[in-house]
């Protein structure tokens, strides 16, 4: 039977679609390679000490450990910051991204030395992708109201840091977090990411139940459109910090290494 073009062309869509859905379903179901190194970067509204809490857990399992301090200036920047760190590794290594972040993973996820993905409350665009027309498909958190600008410099007023961002964090702790805030360039915002390494590589996903700063059901379907291992943690944005030991043991199963 011949087969006409409109024919043919929906055959070739869905064939295109089906190996895509292949492609996320090799990459979520492919068993993590055991590895010893693991990479930290930080988001929006903090700087690299954000990991502390997490760091020793993962130390006390024999991972080698670094955490980037991101310069918040560009996309491309902080990618460039990251792979300088990852180029340094000396074999597989986990790539962990918190929250703005998570743009980062998915960009230089993609380098050799990277072995997994881990996103906490994370971003995870598609390759190209327009994260903030995504993120107006779901209710706008509380904490955008609370950002504010010193020309090209963001941050987070401490009202809403402490409420919106940091929320489940004892209020003298949070005000510690609150004063080592790096502030953000508005042309970080208007970065894309080129490929997204989630296509490829086994990828994890902590969701914040109760998020203020990311709309919890935004990070789902993150982690549902990457076929992402996931948990769910009740906790604010700042999972990493108030339920560290979750956080922890999902890093250690993205390496092979939780007992």
């Amino acid at each position: 039977m011949m087969m006409n073009r409109r024919t043919f062309a929906s055959a070739l869509l869905a064939g295109a679609a089906a190996s895509l859905i292949s492609t996320r379903s090799m990459a979520a179901t492919t068993p993590p390679v055991k590895a010893r190194n693991v990479v930290l970067v930080h988001g929006l509204f903090a700087d690299g000490s954000c990991w502390t809490e997490v760091i020793p857990l993962l130390q006390a399992a024999g991972l080698n450990v670094t955490s980037v301090q991101n310069p918040l200036t560009t996309l491309p920047d902080a990618v460039a910051s990251a792979q300088r760190v990852l180029d340094r590794q000396d074999g597989p290594t986990v790539l962990v991204g918190h929250s703005f972040s998570g743009m980062i993973v998915t960009e230089a996820g993609v380098h050799p030395n990277v072995s997994a993905l881990v996103y906490v409350a994370a971003r995870a665009p598609d390759a190209g992708e327009d994260y903030t027309a995504l993120a107006k498909t779901y209710p706008t958190p509380p904490a955008s109201a609370g950002i504010i600008f010193d020309g090209d410099e963001g941050r987070l007023t401490e009202e809403a840091f402490l409420r919106d961002f940091a929320g489940d964090i004892p209020e003298a702790k949070a005000k510690v977090l609150y004063a080592v805030q790096q502030p953000f360039h508005k042309a970080l915002l208007t970065g894309k990411t080129t490929h997204a390494a989630w296509r490829s590589k086994p990828s994890f996903y902590a969701v914040s139940t109760e998020d203020r700063t990311i709309n919890p059901d935004l990070e789902r379907f993150m982690a549902k459109r990457m076929g992402a291992t996931t948990i769910e943690v009740k906790a604010s944005h700042l999972g990493l910090i108030s339920q560290p030991g979750a956080i922890a043991k999902l890093i250690l199963d993205a390496a092979g290494a939780a007992k």
